[in-house]
C-alpha cells in the first residue's frame, strides 16, 4: 500500500452567487487566479506527494490557463453535484495506485494555511477522518415568518457545541473511497465527513482559520482582495538594452523573429527587447542584472534563445511568492516598423510570462533620426515591470 499523501482539489462548481461573467475559481484575486491560489498552498505542503484538480465538463482549458506556472499531477472531468465530482476525483486516485492519505479541500477556500494541514495529518495518527472548524461565536435565532410572510426573530439556538465546518478535510484513503461506494446515489451529503460518518467511522476535530472562508458572495471577493492587497507590495523595475544592428543576423524582437535585412548582434540571440524586460524584473526584486545571471564570458549561452531569460526572471519572482501585475516595452529604432508585429508581440511575452495579453503593452518610437537608433546603426530598447511581493512585516 502506497503511503503517500494525495490533495483532492474540488473546482467543479459554477459559482453564480459571487457574481461575474466566469466561475468564480477562475476569477483572481490579487492578480492571481482564485484556482492558483489553492494549488499553491496544497502543493507547497511537504507532507503532500500530489494534486489533483476536478473540473467541471468543458473547464480543462480554463483551468489550465488559471494554473499559469503551477502544476497538478491530473485534471479529471467532475459531476453535477460535489458528491460526484470527489467520488470522481477518488476513483482516479484509486485507479492510478491509490494513497494513503486524502485530503479533499474546496478551491472556493483558497486562503490554506499551513499549520492547518500539520494539524489534519497529525488528527489522522489516530482517527480515520479529521475536519477543521471553527466554534459558532454569533447569537444564532430561528427565524419564522409573521402573518405578511416576512422573516422575524424566532427562539435563539444554544450555540455551546455547534462548529463551523471548513476545507480540506483529511482522511484514511480507503476509507473515504469504501465510504462513498457504498453511499445511496440517491441523497446529496454536504460534506465528505458526513459520508464517513455514515459508514461508521468517527471524524475527529481540529482547530480551523478564519483565512479559510469560503469565496460564495461578491462582497466576499472585495474583503479578500482588501485582505491580500494588505499583506503585499509593489514593486517597479525599469530595464534598458541596446544592440547593434549587423549584417548576416536573425532579427528578434520579444521573442519574434522579424523579418529584415539585418538584425541585432549579441552573445545570445540578442533580443534586446527580451534583454531590457529581463532586467526590470530582476530590478524589481533587487536580485542584479541579466548580465549577472548571464554572464557573456559563459560559453553556454552563446546563440540561446533570449526566451530563457524571460522564463528564469519569471521563476525568480514565483520563488518570492510574487506575481507579475503588468510589464510594459517600448523599442526604439527607425527600422522595422513594430507595428505589423505587435499583436504576436504580445502575445509571445504574455506565453513567456503566463500573463493575459491586456497585461503586456508594447510600443515603438524613433528618435527622429537622432544617434544610433536614428542612423540605423542599433535598436534600443526599455522596459518597465509591475510586481506584487509579500510584504515584509
Amino acid at each position: 500500500m502506497t503511503d503517500r499523501t494525495v490533495a483532492l482539489l474540488v473546482a467543479a462548481g459554477q459559482g453564480s452567487r459571487a457574481g461575474g461573467d466566469i466561475p468564480k475559481q477562475f476569477r483572481r484575486i490579487g492578480g492571481k487566479p482564485v484556482l492558483a491560489h489553492a494549488v499553491d498552498a496544497l502543493a507547497g505542503h511537504p507532507a503532500i506527494g500530489s494534486v489533483v484538480l476536478v473540473v467541471g465538463a468543458g473547464q480543462e482549458e480554463d483551468a489550465r490557463a488559471a494554473l499559469e506556472s503551477c502544476t497538478v499531477s491530473a485534471i479529471v472531468q467532475g459531476a453535477d453535484s460535489r458528491r460526484g465530482s470527489v467520488r470522481a476525483g477518488l476513483e482516479h486516485i484509486a485507479s492510478a495506485g491509490g494513497a494513503a492519505r486524502i485530503l479533499v479541500h474546496d478551491a472556493a477556500r483558497p486562503f490554506l494555511p499551513a499549520t492547518v494541514i500539520d494539524r489534519l495529518l497529525a488528527a489522522l495518527e489516530g482517527a480515520p477522518g479529521a475536519i477543521p472548524a471553527l466554534p459558532v461565536a454569533d447569537t444564532l435565532v430561528r427565524s419564522e415568518h409573521d402573518k405578511s410572510d416576512h422573516d422575524k426573530a424566532g427562539d435563539v439556538v444554544d450555540r455551546d457545541g455547534l462548529f463551523r465546518v471548513q476545507t480540506p478535510q483529511a482522511f484514511r484513503f480507503d476509507a473515504l473511497l469504501a465510504a462513498h461506494r457504498s453511499w445511496d446515489g440517491n441523497r446529496e451529503a454536504t460534506d465528505d465527513a458526513q459520508i464517513l460518518r455514515h459508514s461508521g467511522h468517527d471524524v475527529t476535530l481540529v482547530a480551523g482559520d478564519e483565512r479559510l472562508e469560503k469565496l460564495t458572495y461578491a462582497e466576499d471577493f472585495l474583503r479578500a482582495e482588501a485582505r491580500l492587497g494588505a499583506a503585499r507590495s509593489v514593486r517597479t523595475g525599469m530595464g534598458y538594452d541596446v544592440h547593434r544592428l549587423a549584417p548576416d543576423e536573425e532579427l528578434w524582437l520579444c521573442g519574434v523573429r522579424v523579418p529584415h535585412d539585418r538584425g541585432l548582434a549579441g552573445h545570445s540571440d540578442a533580443d534586446v527587447a527580451i534583454h531590457a524586460l529581463v532586467d526590470a524584473l530582476l530590478g524589481a526584486l533587487a536580485e542584479g542584472d541579466i548580465g549577472s545571471h548571464f554572464p557573456p564570458s559563459d560559453q553556454q549561452w552563446r546563440g540561446v534563445a533570449s526566451s530563457r531569460f524571460l522564463e528564469y526572471a519569471a521563476e525568480r519572482v514565483a520563488k518570492r511568492d510574487g506575481f507579475i501585475e503588468h510589464v510594459d516595452l517600448t523599442l526604439i529604432c527607425e527600422a522595422p516598423k513594430i507595428g505589423p508585429h505587435r499583436d504576436a508581440m504580445r502575445a509571445r511575452i504574455a506565453e513567456i510570462l503566463h500573463l493575459p495579453p491586456d497585461r503586456v503593452s508594447i510600443k515603438a518610437t524613433t528618435t527622429e533620426r537622432l544617434g544610433f537608433a536614428g542612423r540605423r546603426e542599433g535598436i534600443a530598447a526599455q522596459a518597465v515591470a509591475t510586481l506584487s511581493l509579500p510584504a515584509l512585516i
